[in-house]
C-alpha cells in the first residue's frame, strides 16, 4: 500500500466526499481526515492509502492542482521516515556498550576536610 498526501481541500468535506473523489482513479485502502483533537475541525489535509502503484499514478495525475471550490488540491506521495531505535538509559538495562560510574573513595587527608557551601549574608 502506498500513502498519498492530500492537502488543499475545503474544511467541511467528509471521508466519503474523499472517497468518492480517489474512487475512480484507484482502489482506496483507508482515509484519514487529520483534525483538532480539541474541537474536531478539519486542519485541510488527509492522508489516503492506495493499494497499487498504477492507481497512485492515476490518482496524482488526476487530482493534483485540480480547483475545489475555491482551493487547489495537492496530492502528493508521503515519505515514510524510519523510526529511530530508542535508546535505552536504565541503569539496570545491562547495556553494555554504556560506561558503569562507581563512587571512589577519598583516602589521605582529602577524605576527612568536606566542603561546605557558603553561607549567604544579609
Amino acid at each position: 500500500m502506498i500513502k498519498l498526501f492530500v492537502g488543499g481541500f475545503p474544511l467541511d468535506i467528509t471521508e466519503l466526499e474523499l472517497v468518492k473523489l480517489f474512487g475512480p482513479h484507484a482502489d482506496i485502502s483507508t482515509i484519514k481526515i487529520v483534525r483538532d483533537k480539541k474541537t474536531r475541525v478539519c486542519k485541510g489535509y488527509a492522508f489516503v492509502e492506495i493499494i497499487d502503484k498504477d492507481g497512485v499514478d492515476r490518482a496524482i495525475e488526476a487530482l493534483d492542482g485540480t480547483a475545489m471550490g475555491d482551493k487547489v488540491l495537492s496530492v502528493k506521495i508521503t515519505e515514510e521516515k524510519q523510526a529511530a531505535p530508542k535508546k535505552s538509559f536504565s541503569r539496570f538495562s545491562g547495556n553494555s556498550s554504556q560506561p558503569s560510574y562507581s563512587k571512589v573513595e577519598r583516602t589521605g587527608a582529602a577524605a576527612d576536610f568536606k566542603k561546605k557551601r557558603p553561607r549567604k549574608q544579609f
